[in-house]
């Protein structure tokens, strides 16, 4: 008996132990989430310089996700920036007289190429405060360098990198790998061009898909070299030349070509940073990061404006329904634009766009509210990296369309993917599958068989009948006939310099520019914005994501730059019905 206690008090106390560690480690998270999403003021000295690194992804408006930037091995959280917050926080350091000047420490920015547009205009925009800019890196990739080129000065490490070869975009193929593993995909489009499902039963690009894929990256690229040429001073031609011959590589030969200005250590960086500042403080002093001068408040007229101009982010996959991180849910998106309309107070509407399309369903139903608040207030439209095909859907019933010049929209096509599991099943594992039915289909949309001719004749006229429902909403909202769509449609995808010139975008701009023409249609003289969706309770979406986003989190530090593959495979089990979606894999590199 006196064992049994034994180890009877043993557990016990093992349990309360175990216990107690865990909701130790628990109140260490949460410390430390809730340390990195508090706004404890950041006190700015005079001569201060403001430092961007972007070495993150940029999502237009940051997670109020808590797991988003948690690192588990050091319990720590850092602050999430968006791009709203980025563009913001230049503009208040171009009015911040303590704020001398700008440092670019950049190297390789895994953001889109619309995101890097909006800063690099945001960067332009601050000079004319006459305050400098200065760059340096270790190694610049072209993306990083197209940025980087906005500065009056450019700084290389000497025995730092420069990539400068021209843009290459390639997809990956599944074909083989489906094959070994007895998997059939069966697929149903509309549009010569709908490349999205080419991964999935071909085994290199299409000849359609590399004439749009070549058209698209060779309007970027030419964008590129001139804006380059226009900041450097090197001509076009020999922009090509260079990029042609693989002349620019290191320190030497970019300093030779006049693609830096000077090649520096990081402490003579330091030290003509402090020189260009007047500052007489140590770097960690006057040199303030991009997350800690976002927590700095300066002197600024309280706007108390009853008008209000809402800026609604629509940012990812567009998908049916359950609201979730990184994605349009079709029901949710429509609550919020139709509560924008019902709003007496809110006097116009900018719809951000960053989508490559999804659901089918999801975009009529978002698309179904935007053409309702365009009747009672204007609605106006800021492509970002991407918005096409369901995101491009969601765009055309407004008063007037934004795109930056390398914004990927377009790609008005329509299609189905319906996999064949039954080989793998039955040859591949031995499985076999048996069942009854009250009616001739009754198994219809099941995975472990091939569509008979009728089911798949079935599903085609469905994908035919939304395109056309497609191509109808654009000729209503754009003012084009269904012919004229349907000649620029076919799933094809176009810059946003190409989409102006075809008129499926009024005018090239930011996001900045959007809320300006909103303003104007709005006729509104004093105005404050108010982004949506809204930001939750901490506490509420810290309980609500901490299993979801814990595991995510972990898998996206085990697997690093393998993650896109993990994130590919999620996103086609979330395949539904009909899809108005663009490629999958497309990278621009």
């Amino acid at each position: 008996m006196k064992q049994f206690f034994k180890y009877t008090l043993a557990s016990i106390v093992g349990g309360i132990l175990s216990l107690a560690l865990l909701f130790g480690i628990l109140f260490a998270i949460i410390t430390a989430l809730a340390s990195g999403f508090s706004e404890k003021e950041v006190i700015i000295k005079e001569n201060s310089v403001l430092k961007l690194s972007l070495g993150t992804e940029i999502p237009d408006k940051a997670s109020d996700n808590p797991f988003s930037n948690f690192d588990f091995m050091s319990m720590t959280s850092t602050k999430a920036m968006g791009l709203n917050s980025i563009l913001k926080n230049i503009e208040k350091a171009k009015k911040d007289d303590k704020i001398k000047g700008i440092f670019l420490d950049i190297g390789s920015i895994p953001s889109g190429m619309g995101t890097i547009e909006e800063i690099r205009n945001k960067l332009i925009d601050f000079k004319e405060s006459g305050k400098f800019i200065l760059a340096y890196s270790s190694g610049y990739t072209q993306k990083a360098y197209y940025l980087a080129s906005v500065a009056d000065k450019i700084y290389l490490n000497p025995q730092g990198a420069i990539d400068w070869k021209g843009l290459y975009s390639q997809v990956i193929f599944y074909k083989g790998a489906l094959e070994k593993l007895g998997i059939e995909a069966q697929i149903f489009r509309h549009g010569q061009f709908k490349s999205a499902v080419e991964p999935f039963f071909a085994d290199k690009m299409s000849e359609a898909s590399k004439l749009q894929t070549i058209t698209l990256i060779q309007s970027i690229w030419d964008d590129m070299c001139e804006k380059i040429s226009n900041s450097r001073k090197i001509d076009i031609q020999d922009l090509n030349l260079i990029a042609d011959s693989l002349w620019v590589y290191n320190a030497e030969t970019a300093e030779k070509y006049n693609f830096i200005d000077g090649i520096m250590y990081y402490d003579e960086i330091l030290a003509e940073l402090k020189k260009k500042s007047g500052s007489t403080d140590k770097p960690e002093d006057f040199i303030v990061s991009l997350a800690n001068y976002s927590s700095a408040k300066i002197k600024s007229e309280k706007n108390e404006s009853k008008n209000k101009l809402a800026v609604v982010f629509a940012e990812g996959d567009i998908v049916d329904a359950g609201k979730s991180e990184g994605s349009i849910a079709g029901d949710h998106m429509a609550e919020i634009i139709r509560k924008l309309r019902e709003d007496d107070k809110i006097k116009a509407v900018v719809l951000r766009v960053n989508s490559p399309g999804g659901s089918g369903l999801a975009s009529e139903i978002i698309w179904r509210e935007i053409n309702l608040t365009k009747e009672k207030k204007p609605v106006v439209v800021s492509m970002g990296n991407l918005a096409a095909s369901g995101g491009y859907y969601i765009a055309c019933p407004a008063n007037y369309i934004y795109a930056l010049p390398n914004t990927i929209t377009g790609s008005i096509g329509v299609f189905g993917l319906v996999p064949n599991v039954e080989k793998l099943m039955t040859e591949k594992l031995g499985i076999t599958v048996d069942g009854v039915g009250t009616n001739a289909h009754s198994d219809f949309g099941q995975i472990s068989r091939k569509f008979t001719s009728d089911e798949a004749n079935f599903i085609q006229t469905q994908v035919e009948d939304f395109y056309e429902v497609f191509i109808q909403r654009v000729s209503d909202g754009r003012g084009l006939t269904k012919a004229e769509v349907d000649s620029i449609g076919q799933g094809r995808v176009w810059s946003g310099l190409n989409a102006i010139e075809i008129g499926l975008v009024d005018e090239i701009g930011g996001l900045n520019d959007a809320v300006k023409k909103a303003v104007s249609l709005a006729n509104l003289s004093d105005y404050r914005i108010v982004e949506y969706p809204e930001k939750e309770d901490f506490f509420d979406k810290l309980i609500k994501d901490m299993n979801k986003n814990m595991s995510a989190e972990v898998i996206k530090e085990v697997i690093g730059e393998n993650y896109k593959f993990w994130q590919l495979i999620k996103n086609v089990q979330k395949i539904t019905g009909i899809q108005a979606r663009m490629e999958y894999g497309l990278e621009i590199n």
